[in-house]
């Protein structure tokens, strides 16, 4: 019984160690591809592009947006931002007429005001009970 209580804490501890390694390899890959103009997101949600590395210090400057500028750790950027791929868009119809939905005398989104609206949305609800 004690040799395989033994052998299932040596298992537990190799794959501690295991996991860890694996860990350390995922960050040291990720650290090498870091290079100004690089978008990331740090491990405190911030988006932004890599605009200088000090590593001496460990830090890395990041443009969050135009002129604002942030100084993080360097183990605090956890992901490269891969940019979407924007899908194809659809034709759009040259009879914008088309695109309306004006049905059962329902105005458009658009031309509707917020009070509008909420009265057409309580009026529908009255004719429903």
């Amino acid at each position: 019984m004690n040799i395989v209580l033994f052998a299932m804490l040596g298992i537990f501890i190799f794959m501690m160690f295991r996991r860890n390694k694996k860990t350390k390899e995922q960050q040291a890959t990720l650290q090498s591809q870091f290079e100004p103009g690089v978008e990331v997101m740090t491990s405190f949600g911030l988006y932004g592009r890599i605009i200088s590395m000090d590593d001496a210090e460990n830090k890395v400057v990041l443009e969050l947006s135009p002129g604002n500028l942030a100084t993080v750790h360097r183990q605090a950027v956890t992901k490269i931002v891969e940019p979407a791929v924007e899908a194809e868009t659809p034709a759009v119809p040259d009879d914008a007429s088309s695109l309306t939905t004006e049905e059962a005398g329902a105005p458009t989104a658009s031309t509707e005001t917020p009070d509008e609206t909420l009265k057409r949305l309580n009026d529908e609800g009255k004719k429903d009970n």
